[in-house]
């Protein structure tokens, strides 16, 4: 029944759920600096394309599988919620798969979903050199997580977007998070955009640029009610305490005098 299916960062913290010895749940990410490296299967491609590479796991169980398989890659124990414990330009790129999905979950009491993801985003901008460009495919659960993902990951810095395979399918539709650290990049086309011939695109893109709200005239509307309900929403996506929205919100009071 498919009202029974349960995604895999639902079951459990990603070091119980990615532990299996057999290398079955292998999350393949890789191109120079890895995110849930695994077993390393996707790291001997990368290797067979003359890169060096470092991949980073949070279960152990699993790079005992790569270190059996005695892969060309360099392997770190470790979260990636924590930070990316690497020096400023190490790496000229970096690629994920269905990885960054487990940090919008709340799998022990101190994990805080839009402060791990801030803390992920920020030090893989700084482990980036300018120019490299990072590739994270991801299954967001909801519109929510997948505006928390974005909006996160341009607050560190980053401009691009996200791009979507095969949109129309509930199959084989997939989404990628395409990064540019330093520079804007132009986004690739998805898999599958049938109705690109139409005009209709599947990218969603942001730039590192705050957008100014202004009305018809041209006028800023800084300080009116809508401007204010936006700018608490964007903190509490940062995770930071807002105060409740009340129809007092925005309103404008007589002055004193």
């Amino acid at each position: 029944m498919a009202g029974s299916f349960r995604r895999p960062e639902q079951t459990g913290p990603p070091e119980l759920v990615r532990g299996d010895k057999d290398g079955r749940r292998v999350l393949c990410p890789g191109v120079k600096y890895k995110i849930c490296c695994g077993s390393g299967l996707s790291g001997d491609y990368i290797t067979e394309q003359g890169h060096h590479w470092v991949g980073i796991d949070i279960s152990a169980a699993m790079l005992d599988v790569a270190l059996d398989r005695e892969v060309e890659g360099d392997l770190i124990l470790g979260d990636m919620g924590q930070g990316i414990p690497f020096r400023p330009g190490t790496f000229d790129g970096c690629i994920s798969i269905s990885a960054l999905q487990w940090l919008c979950n709340a799998d022990k009491k101190t994990h805080n979903p839009p402060r791990r993801l801030f803390r992920f985003f920020t030090t893989l901008y700084s482990a980036l050199a300018r120019g490299a460009r990072a590739i994270l495919q991801l299954y967001p659960e909801t519109s929510e997580q997948l505006e928390l993902v974005t909006a996160q990951a341009m607050r560190a810095g980053f401009t691009g977007g996200m791009v979507v395979d095969y949109p129309n399918s509930t199959k084989a539709k997939k989404f990628f998070l395409c990064l540019f650290a330093g520079v804007s990049g132009v986004l690739p086309k998805g898999l599958g955009e049938e109705s690109a011939d139409q005009g209709v695109t599947h990218q969603a893109s942001f730039v590192k640029e705050r957008m100014r709200f202004k009305n018809a005239k041209g006028k800023s509307v800084k300080k009116s009610r809508d401007w204010i309900l936006e700018k608490k929403e964007r903190r509490r996506r940062q995770g930071k305490e807002v105060r409740a929205d009340t129809k007092y919100s925005g309103r404008r009071r007589r002055p004193n005098f």
